[in-house]
């Protein structure tokens, strides 16, 4: 910053010193011109004074001393001239040109720039009326530029040579300015500097300019974002270290007893397989654990957002549905989809039926892997809730109107009570009195996914069904995704929307 003001306040002056020096030159050549204008207008006016008439013409009373003071310079060329009514030659230096035939008033005395012998000089002359009633007689009087160019010489150096003292010392001064003036944030930059990398503590704002306290206030919020983010990280390290200790330490108990077993010379086969059995339990629960912490993990990256494309959510459902067919039937669970696809995923012959009519689609904008782990974590979560002989349902209804996509999960296990169903979407959290082992990561996986896709989420009691038993209310999650899209869909026949059952 110190170097960029100083490069901006510097270049200009840099830039307008050449711009000076020309300025003052010009300056200075209209100054030294004019005492020595006025000096060759005066010698017009005394050779004017001895023009006398001579019958028709006119004559010069001019003596050899006025001639001789006339022409007395030591630095400049002297030249005058004196031409009559008829334009002939009276006196003077004949190379003298003519003035313009400007036809100006007689009696003035104007001034203009010639050439004689390639040298340039400063010509002043003058028309005068000499015999009534004939046209007037030429007075020009010239010299050359010597002096002039001398004098305007010794004025610019009088000027400019002082810049070339004035110009480093204005340097020196702005230098230092800058210096102070960026002083605090140069102090700032050493505090901050001195910081230790694990100190996420706000910057004091009442030691920085006030120019720079909007700086520090965002820097201080996002000290504050990072050291939430790093509180959360360590909880959530710490949470998923507690849920990965219990499995291992399972695993780690089975085979230390299992080798026991061996080494005691105990070779019952149903001791060994009962230890592979919760051997086997264990590294089921550890990698399903691991699976989730992957997924959420996913979840939180950002890079997913710069990969969206239009995807479908029906055939997403559809196919998350089908591949938990056989997990759903070794536990005699109803599963079912409803929706613009039908798959009745209960019966386990996986037929596909489409509902006739004009539907609008169920395409979203999102990343396919992102949605389809959605999708999968609420489908697991039912299942695993749900008891022997329940029923699960997915549900895709797209808006009639075009704005959302509406995806739903019931089920008809013991639901969520209702002062805990924000706690729920955090990591690791599992509702009081739930015998069934879980993880606490699936519903905090769907909020991230649904935030980062800009859905709703919404938990309430399912509809109470015939034959289920009571205390059991389930739970519905409805989760409604923006439609974004350039072209809309066609208008929905309403008749014909009902999913087949």
């Amino acid at each position: 910053m110190f170097g960029e003001i100083l490069d901006w306040m510097l270049a200009p002056l840099l830039l307008l010193w050449p711009l000076s020096l020309a300025l003052t030159w010009l300056a200075a050549q209209g100054i030294a011109s004019k005492p020595y204008d006025r000096a060759l207008i005066a010698a017009v006016h005394v050779l004017a004074q001895r023009l006398e008439p001579a019958g028709p013409r006119v004559g010069l009373a001019l003596s050899r001393e006025t001639a001789q003071v006339l022409r007395a310079d030591e630095s400049d060329s002297i030249f005058y001239q004196v031409r009559g009514t008829r334009g002939e030659w009276i006196a003077g230096d004949r190379e003298l040109p003519l003035p313009p035939a400007d036809g100006g008033p007689t009696g003035e005395v104007k001034l203009r720039d010639e050439m004689v012998q390639e040298e340039e000089i400063r010509v002043a002359y003058q028309w005068v009326i000499v015999v009534p009633d004939e046209p007037p007689a030429l007075v020009q009087v010239g010299e050359t530029l010597s002096k002039r160019s001398r004098l305007a010489t010794e004025i610019v150096k009088g000027v400019i040579l002082p810049q070339f003292v004035i110009l480093p010392i204005g340097v020196l001064l702005v230098w230092m300015a800058l210096a102070r003036g960026l002083s605090p944030l140069a102090a700032l930059q050493q505090r901050i500097r001195e910081r230790a990398s694990d100190d996420l503590s706000p910057i004091d704002e009442r030691q920085v300019p006030e120019e720079v306290a909007p700086l520090v206030q965002a820097i201080n919020e996002l000290l504050a974002r990072q050291q939430s983010a790093l509180a959360t990280q360590k909880r959530f390290l710490a949470d998923a270290a507690h849920q990965l200790k219990t499995p291992l330490a399972g695993l780690r108990m089975q085979a230390e007893l299992a080798a026991r077993e061996i080494d005691a010379g105990h070779g019952d086969p149903q001791h060994a397989r009962a230890s592979l059995v919760q051997i086997a339990n264990a590294s089921q629960r550890a990698a399903h654990v691991v699976n989730q912490l992957l997924s959420m993990a996913r979840a939180d990256a950002r890079a997913a957002d710069a990969a969206r494309e239009q995807v479908d959510l029906d055939r997403l459902a559809t196919d998350v549905v089908r591949d938990f067919v056989p997990r759903a039937m070794d536990k005699s669970i109803d599963l079912g989809y409803e929706g613009p696809t039908v798959h009745d995923a209960g019966s386990g012959a996986g037929v596909l039926q489409r509902v006739q009519g004009r539907m609008h689609d169920a395409q979203v904008l999102g990343h396919p892997l992102l949605l389809r782990e959605l999708i999968v974590n609420l489908v697991d979560n039912a299942l695993q809730y749900t008891p022997t002989g329940g029923r699960v349902t997915v549900r895709v209804m797209p808006d009639p109107f075009g704005q959302v996509v509406v995806l739903q999960v019931e089920d008809s296990g013991p639901g969520i009570p209702v002062n805990e169903r924000e706690l729920v979407f955090q990591p690791f959290y599992r509702p009081l009195g739930m015998a069934v082992e879980g993880s606490g990561l699936g519903l905090a996986i769907v909020a991230e996914i649904a935030r980062q896709h800009g859905a709703q989420i919404h938990l309430e009691d399912a509809s109470p069904r015939p034959k289920e038993a009571e205390g059991r209310p389930g739970l519905l999650i409805t989760l409604r995704f923006p439609i974004n899209r350039a072209t809309p869909s066609p208008p929905v026949d309403l008749a014909d929307a009902n999913p087949v059952p």
